[in-house]
């Protein structure tokens, strides 16, 4: 769940618009091929052919289950089009992809990724 800090930045989007969304991210991204090398590479094609971007990757470190890489992407989300920050995270076996929303166990690494964002924004 993401704090009441962070969703208070932005205009709450409906679960079922969001969902969509989602789906249609994940959809995209099952197209990774587990002999691809490059992982962010294909996280960042797949961002911006939604109009989003690819924030950063980083090594899972226990913060994702069965998760080896969790790339941070920035998304429009809904009709209004608000950016939401999503996880692209590649399995342990390395062979697909899923997309998780922040919760309680990952709150942090969104925390980071907004003051990351609020840091861009700044230049």
């Amino acid at each position: 769940m993401v704090s009441t800090e962070l969703a208070t930045a932005r205009t709450p989007i409906s679960p079922n618009e969001i969902s969509l969304d989602l789906i249609g991210l994940e959809l995209s991204l099952e197209a990774f091929n587990a002999s691809q090398d490059d992982f962010s590479g294909f996280v960042q094609q797949t961002a911006e052919d939604f109009g989003g971007e690819l924030l950063f990757t980083l090594p899972a470190s226990g913060l994702v289950g069965d998760c080896k890489t969790i790339a941070v992407l920035r998304l429009p989300m809904g009709a209004s089009g608000d950016m939401q920050t999503v996880f692209a995270c590649l399995n342990d076996a390395g062979t697909s992809v899923r997309v998780e929303e922040p919760n309680e166990r990952s709150a942090g690494l969104a925390r980071f990724a907004h003051a990351f964002i609020d840091v861009l924004e700044k230049f």
